[in-house]
């Protein structure tokens, strides 16, 4: 039993500190370069959720989630990345869900629990209970469109009234203080058309993204809650060398080495872009990953097995040449270790949202 419930009215506890007016302001040009430098290709899109959150997170209307977010644009461009970056660097806990398995009507007991006398009654669906351990979540809704109208319906309240209702108890769990992030892949060359059209005019880039998602048949009543739409482009020339270039360190991380710093050969990432570019307007970054996967972890293996602790990556004619190397690593990007603690800081009564 947790001490709080053994102890105290662990209940009103939790409903006291829900009410209390906590403020919080963001250093939105800190959040934005953090998202920049992870996020490659989408500068846009990481300025305005970075001062949409700073302006939001401010105010905190009461009542309703602090921001309801839809990522739209191709497959494999970054959204579900971007909320993963996003709730690291603000210091909450990440609540994902994968929308394509809520394809059924009972697939809402995943997330919302199941009434009393059913299977699963016993324990808080993963929605109600995450929010209940953790209030501040980032929620992120991958690939939205694929799931159930039910379970839409279920979402409603969440954003209309500021709570879910988990079904085993009937409890009410606040969703007040958590960020929605939603991503969808539908009406991509549309979404494509309008954010070079509009690039420079938000409002009418989203009044128009809306009618592009009702028009693929994207479900009206999730639409009209939104409080904004972020559309993605798709990866081109060196942003796709960038991603590339990350994906090839992160790979190298994975197996317990590290890059040396100028480690990966220019024409090893020319041959990926053309690989790339041959893929055609369909590649992602999905696709990008894949590739490198294949020209670059057998010799990662290798190096490991060898003792290896940091590594260069060369072309060569057979194929690519994973080198020991004595000089230092590459330096990190600018993220830093507890990117909360620099972001955010509590509201002091000067300077506007």
């Amino acid at each position: 039993m947790d001490v709080l419930a053994r102890l105290t009215n662990r209940a009103a506890l939790e409903d006291m500190l829900a009410k209390q007016d906590k403020v919080t302001v963001i250093d939105a040009a800190a959040l934005s370069a953090t998202l920049r430098s992870q996020v490659i290709g989408q500068d846009q899109v990481c300025e305005d959720i970075a001062q949409q959150l700073r302006r939001r997170l401010a105010l905190q209307v009461r009542g309703k989630p602090v921001g309801i977010f839809l990522l739209a644009g191709p497959p494999g461009t970054g959204k579900t990345y971007l909320a993963k970056i996003l709730a690291t660097a603000l210091g909450r806990k990440l609540l994902h869900f994968d929308m394509t398995q809520m394809s059924s009507p009972h697939a809402a007991t995943q997330l919302f629990g199941s009434p009393k006398g059913y299977v699963g009654s016993d324990t808080f669906g993963k929605l109600t209970g995450g929010l209940k351990e953790t209030p501040d979540s980032v929620v992120l809704l991958d690939e939205i469109e694929k799931a159930h109208p039910d379970v839409f319906k279920k979402f409603l309240t969440a954003w209309n009234d500021g709570h879910v209702t988990e079904a085993s108890t009937g409890a009410q769990v606040s969703t007040t203080r958590c960020i929605f992030m939603l991503t969808s892949n539908i009406a991509t060359e549309a979404l494509g058309e309008i954010a070079e059209r509009y690039a420079d005019d938000p409002d009418a880039m989203r009044a128009a993204s809306v009618e592009a998602l009702r028009l693929a048949g994207f479900a009206p009543e999730v639409l009209n809650r939104l409080d904004r739409i972020f559309v993605f482009r798709a990866l081109t020339g060196l942003d796709i060398a960038r991603v590339a270039a990350l994906e090839i360190e992160r790979m190298i991380n994975s197996y317990g080495l590290e890059i040396a710093e100028g480690g990966i050969d220019p024409a090893l990432l020319l041959d990926v872009m053309q690989k790339q570019d041959r893929l055609g307007e369909g590649a992602s970054a999905r696709d990008l990953v894949r590739s490198i996967e294949e020209m670059v972890s057998d010799g990662l293996i290798e190096a490991r097995q060898a003792g290896a602790r940091c590594v260069r990556l060369e072309k060569g004619e057979s194929g690519i040449i994973t080198q020991i190397a004595d000089t230092r690593p590459a330096t990190r990007g600018p993220v830093a270790a507890d990117p909360a603690r620099k972001l955010m800081a509590p509201f002091s009564g000067d300077g506007a949202a």
